[in-house]
């Protein structure tokens, strides 16, 4: 058996705690592992063979970082552009049989930022459905529904109690046909998890969407190599439909009337994390309702509420005082507060979008930005100046370099920091600084064995991030 686990996504309706270059599946939503971390977390008593992780290229490192964070090794997948989670699990199967072509693996096909919390149970569900998936079925995970939630789609099958025929796969009703599910007993919530031999996926991908396994075929034909990364042919997979693989397999199979998908009940405390309130749902509380949630590990504000209930605070540095209020979101983070009733959370997408049309960049980034060889913050900024923390990891390199309108001069605030500037290299050390005239061909690097942390200071005519001419990188980027 083969995890498959889908890392694309971008979050939307956590904004704005997710961000499209930092989204929810790499956030630690009240645990001490990110969503994706916890995916190996609760494979650890299943038998199963590497992983293979399907993301894009704006978050192959920190997939790759929070696997090596956590002893993980797995195959990571690249998309040249999102195509839905049918195309993607068309991409792991290829790769799949490529690499055990004379036994065809079975796919155990994951989302990178669901909540699990009853992991014996998720075991138990697995081993139920997996015989069924050997002799050729298509299975699923259906979560018991314990509501008439309307948010989810649901899955009609011919029995509630254990692995059964799928009858029918249902888009997601409205209030009414949701508690009409409930009362009958006949459906579970669609988890988006499947089982899947990888030469039976293929065969009937082919049959049911042929343009789907033609355009991944080819893609998978023109794979390249890159570091740790496996990249797919974009000629052929940017021409690739976008489908789902409810709409593309398993709803044609279910017509079919076959009994060919089977789904296997899943009572395990499951969730999507699909907005701020499922977030409160899951999420500890005090006496009164209350969750708090710190943005990171190093938020220092305290969070008091006071005659407040059922209302969930993520706190950030500074102190967040709630006052005789009820059924509240309040997000506070370095640069973005969002308050907002549980009832109106889904409409979060909502800001997103405007965030979109009005040309800012916070839907997509946070005042900390992530890169390979580090991160940023973006502590201050003004007209010709801005002011970054730089933290970057011990022997990571910043690639060689230039700008051709900004200046930068650089603080060691404690490690080690080998400096090139120019034709010169030479260590910085805490307490030092050095300069770097506009147009210098320069590069930083950690020799150390910590964290090295030092204060930028930008001056220019023009500070944006594309204004660094790329000479060479450890990391393949343009």
């Amino acid at each position: 058996m083969i995890p498959v686990i889908m890392a694309g996504g971008s979050g939307t309706r956590l904004w704005p705690l997710s961000r499209s270059a930092y989204p929810k599946q790499f956030l630690k939503l009240g645990s001490e592992n990110t969503m994706l971390q916890q995916v190996f977390g609760r494979l650890q008593n299943l038998d199963c063979q590497p992983a293979i992780v399907i993301t894009g290229e704006e978050h192959r490192f920190l997939v790759a970082e929070q696997l090596r964070q956590i002893g993980q090794s797995a195959q990571i997948l690249l998309e040249p552009v999102g195509r839905n989670t049918a195309p993607a699990i068309a991409l792991a199967a290829f790769q799949a049989l490529s690499d055990s072509p004379s036994e065809p693996p079975v796919l155990l096909v994951l989302a990178s930022d669901h909540v699990i919390k009853d992991t014996a149970a998720f075991e138990q569900a697995v081993l139920e459905l997996l015989p069924f998936v050997q002799s050729g079925k298509f299975g699923t995970l259906g979560v018991v529904a314990d509501r008439p939630a309307t948010g989810y789609g649901y899955i009609k099958s011919a029995g509630s109690k254990e692995v059964s025929t799928v009858l029918q796969f249902v888009e997601k009703p409205d209030h009414e046909n949701a508690v009409k599910y409930l009362n009958s007993g006949e459906y579970l919530w669609n988890s988006g998890m499947f089982m899947i031999r990888a030469d039976r996926y293929l065969a009937e991908l082919e049959r049911c969407s042929p343009e789907i396994f033609k355009y991944c075929a080819q893609a998978m034909k023109h794979t390249t190599a890159d570091l740790d990364f496996v990249r797919v042919g974009s000629e052929a997979f940017n021409q690739c439909p976008s489908d789902s693989i409810d709409y593309a397999l398993m709803e044609p199979l279910c017509a079919e009337s076959n009994q060919a998908v089977v789904v296997a009940p899943l009572d395990a405390g499951w969730s999507d994390v699909g907005d701020w309130s499922a977030l409160w749902d899951v999420l500890p509380k005090d006496n009164d309702g209350n969750a708090i949630l710190h943005e990171t590990e190093q938020a220092s504000g305290e969070v008091i509420n006071l005659h407040t209930s059922d209302t969930l605070v993520v706190g950030s540095e500074r102190a967040i005082v709630t006052l005789g209020v009820k059924d509240l979101v309040i997000v506070d983070t370095k640069d973005a507060v969002l308050i907002a009733h549980k009832d109106h959370v889904q409409s979060v997408k909502d800001v997103v979008a405007h965030l979109k049309q009005s040309g800012s960049t916070q839907h997509e980034l946070h005042r900390e930005v992530y890169r390979p060889w580090g991160k940023y913050d973006s502590i201050d900024s003004g007209e010709r100046y801005q002011v970054k923390r730089i933290t970057v990891n011990p022997g990571a390199k910043l690639s060689v370099q230039m700008h051709h309108h900004r200046a930068e001069h650089w603080i060691v605030v404690s490690g080690t920091a080998q400096v090139t500037n120019g034709d010169n290299t030479f260590l910085v050390t805490e307490n030092e600084s050095t300069y770097i005239p506009i147009g210098q061909v320069h590069c930083l690097e950690n020799p150390g064995k910590v964290n090295l942390e030092m204060i930028e200071v930008q001056s220019g005519s023009y500070l944006g991030e594309d204004d660094i001419v790329r000479l060479k990188d450890q990391y393949g980027r343009v």
